[in-house]
Parts: C-alpha cells; sequence; structure tokens
C-alpha cells in the first residue's frame, strides 16, 4: 500500500514517516517545502535518515502551491494519508498571521480538494490541543466548546476541522483530526519548551517562564503518538460514523507545571537552570489536559512513556545531535 505523509521532515512527520517505512509493509512518500522557520539543517539531518529505508521517497513540494499536490496525487493514488504539514506555534501566529493562512488555511483546502478527486481510505490530520481556548474545563474533551481559541493557531486549526467536516459531509472522504497535546521527544523542533530550556541550561542563561511556570501542560512523548496515530489510521472503526469524520485527542492525561519540567531537566542535564518568572501571555491558556475516554475506546490508546523517561530520551538526543 502507498501512504503519504506531508511535512514529513518536521517532528512528527519523521517519526510517522520512519515507522512506517521500517515496518515494510508499505511504500512512504513523504513531502515537504523545507520552510526556513527554523533550521533546514536539522530538517535535511531528518531527511538523511528517512532516505537510507528502502521503502522511503521525499519529494520537495509545497502543497499549499496551487497545482503542486494534485499533481504528485494523481500520479500516486495514496491508500492512506497522514497530513502533517503546517505552520506551528502559537505565539509566532501572533507576528506573523499571513503564514498560517497560507499554510494552515489554502494548504489544507489544497489537501482536501486532492482527497475529493481521489480519495484515500483515510485521511489523518493534525489539529491541535490549541482549539481548545477560553473557558474550557479540564480534562479537555473532544465534544467540548472549541469556539473560542487564544491564537490565530488555534483558530486555524479549528477551522481545518471545520474544513473537514464539511468535505465529508459533502464527498464522503473519510477523515480523522488528532489533537495533539504538546508533544516532545528526539529530533524536536528547536522553537520547542524542552529544546529552549535545554540550551538556556547548558549555555547557563536564563529561562524566561510566563505565569511563573505555573502553566501546567499535557507532555506527550512522541513514540505514544505515533503508536496512536498509524493504529488511528490504519485501524478505523469497521462501520465509520455519518459523515464519516471524527476528531480524537492524542496527549498524555498528566500535566505537569512548567517550572517542574524545567526543574527535571535540570536533574537530567546536571545543570542548574536560572528562571526568569514572568507574567503569563494573552495567547496562552492556564492548563492543557486531554481526556483519553474517546481515543481509548476507540483504539486501546494508552501512553507508557513517563515525563522522566521521555525527557532523558530528549536529552541523550539533544547531547548527541548538537555536540554538547
Amino acid at each position: 500500500m502507498k501512504v503519504l505523509v506531508t511535512g514529513a521532515a518536521g517532528f512528527i512527520g519523521y517519526h510517522v514517516a520512519r515507522r512506517l517505512a521500517e515496518s515494510r509493509r508499505c511504500e512512504v512518500v513523504g513531502i515537504d517545502n523545507l520552510s526556513d522557520y527554523y533550521a533546514v539543517e536539522l530538517k535535511r539531518a531528518r531527511l538523511a535518515q528517512l532516505e537510507r529505508l528502502d521503502d522511503f521517497r521525499f519529494v520537495k513540494l509545497d502543497f499549499a502551491e496551487p497545482g503542486a499536490l494534485q499533481g504528485l496525487w494523481a500520479q500516486i493514488r495514496p491508500d492512506y494519508v497522514v497530513h502533517l504539514g503546517a505552520q506551528a506555534n502559537v505565539r509566532y501566529s501572533v507576528s506573523h498571521p499571513e503564514a498560517y493562512v497560507q499554510s494552515n488555511l489554502v494548504g489544507f483546502f489544497n489537501v482536501l480538494e486532492a482527497a475529493r478527486v481521489h480519495p484515500p481510505k483515510h485521511l489523518v490530520f493534525a489539529s491541535s490541543s490549541s482549539v481548545y481556548g477560553a473557558g474550557v474545563e479540564t480534562p479537555f474533551r473532544e465534544e467540548g466548546d472549541t469556539n473560542r481559541p487564544l491564537s490565530f493557531y488555534g483558530a486555524t486549526k479549528k477551522s481545518n476541522e471545520v474544513m473537514a467536516h464539511a468535505y465529508a459531509h459533502l464527498h464522503g472522504v473519510r477523515l480523522t483530526g488528532l489533537r495533539f497535546f504538546n508533544v516532545y521527544g528526539p529530533w524536536g523542533r528547536p522553537d520547542t519548551a524542552p529544546t529552549l530550556f535545554s540550551r538556556a541550561i547548558l549555555a547557563g542563561e536564563p529561562i524566561d517562564l510566563f505565569a511563573e511556570g505555573k502553566n501546567r501542560r499535557d507532555f506527550t512523548f512522541i513514540d505514544d503518538v505515533v503508536e496512536g496515530l498509524l493504529k488511528i489510521l490504519l485501524y478505523p472503526p469497521a462501520v465509520p460514523p455519518v459523515p464519516p469524520y471524527q476528531i480524537l485527542n492524542l496527549g498524555h492525561h498528566r500535566p505537569v507545571e512548567v517550572r517542574e519540567m524545567v526543574e527535571l531537566l535540570a536533574r537530567i542535564i546536571g545543570r542548574p537552570a536560572r528562571l526568569n518568572l514572568l507574567p503569563a501571555q494573552a495567547a496562552d491558556v492556564p492548563e492543557t489536559c486531554a481526556s483519553l475516554e474517546r481515543v481509548g475506546a476507540a483504539i486501546g490508546y494508552a501512553p507508557r512513556t513517563s515525563l522522566e523517561d521521555g525527557m532523558r530520551s530528549f536529552v541523550e538526543w539533544y547531547r548527541g545531535y548538537y555536540g554538547v
């Protein structure tokens, strides 16, 4: 079978494409535009790992460009699609909203159109816990209110969910959106908390902690996310819902204070953390915590990696990759 993975040079996309290609059960085609939002060297290093695998092929392509994705899609006719390509980062969306319109809205429309013309058996796309905004009780449940996201990034991901529902209803495309919760691990993006904090600890620099580090986050290790995603992709319910559309959380369900996570990182690294405690930012929610009832019932999802074990794995990779 053929699986198309968008954003294959990205953090989650790399891990998903690698797991699929290593299974020797499918041909994996990965696409990415290799944008310079963060260091392209890291993206190329991920691709270098993937291109060693016989069942992986990379195509440099920007799915937000008119017609670019449709031609490739028609050529390969994927059986399954994992759409992970997007412009990420809550805070960056405050100052650069145009990047999110192009990638997350225009780009996602192109993905849906390609799926309408040549429908795969199942298309899984990345949503985000950022769709849960103001006034939502924890743990966040999929049926909860997501009409008041606090960031433009979250607003674009909510838009993706609504667009997908319309395409499932109108065209019968089988679509599943996954709301990821603070995914971390080896090969992580340089703009995420574990990388930023590790770099500061090793350099002896102060770490800015908004809300004085009291915000609580549902940190989820990458291996748990990939395992859940692939089960959902390849083994959806035999009788799909009507329309064939669903939204599922993929988190850990054990939120911790960001300050506690920093102190854990410092212990693992073996150096003290210098903290600069700051007020909360407008785009940040006080707490994220995933309800796993729906995804547990659907595929038996239960994350197994503790925060300490996951962070030790991340630090080991970080030291090796960055040479510190």
